[in-house]
């Protein structure tokens, strides 16, 4: 069964090309990405399968988050961005 996960990171290093890990997020099924560090993505993976497929295009000094979405949320954001939310939960 698919479902979201949000993945936020903080890329440490300084002039870093992360084009690979953005091209591997966007492999997902389905994505949003509106703010800056942070992505949506619609999978039918786990976290741990997330990171086992972005990890590579990340350096040991940079953080990522990959948790769950659930229906609790709030926020101030376009409205297609709630579109898109509402469409996968």
């Amino acid at each position: 069964m698919s479902k979201i996960y949000e993945v936020s990171y903080d890329l440490k290093k300084p002039g870093q090309d992360y084009e690979e890990l953005i091209k591997e997020l966007k492999r997902s099924s389905d994505w949003w990405h509106y703010l800056k560090s942070t992505w949506l993505i619609y999978t039918n993976e786990t976290a741990e399968q997330i990171y086992q497929r972005i990890g590579k295009f990340i350096d040991k000094n940079d953080y990522i988050l990959i948790i769950n979405v659930g229906k609790d949320y709030q926020g101030w954001l376009p409205n297609d961005a709630w579109d898109w939310i509402k469409k996968y939960l």
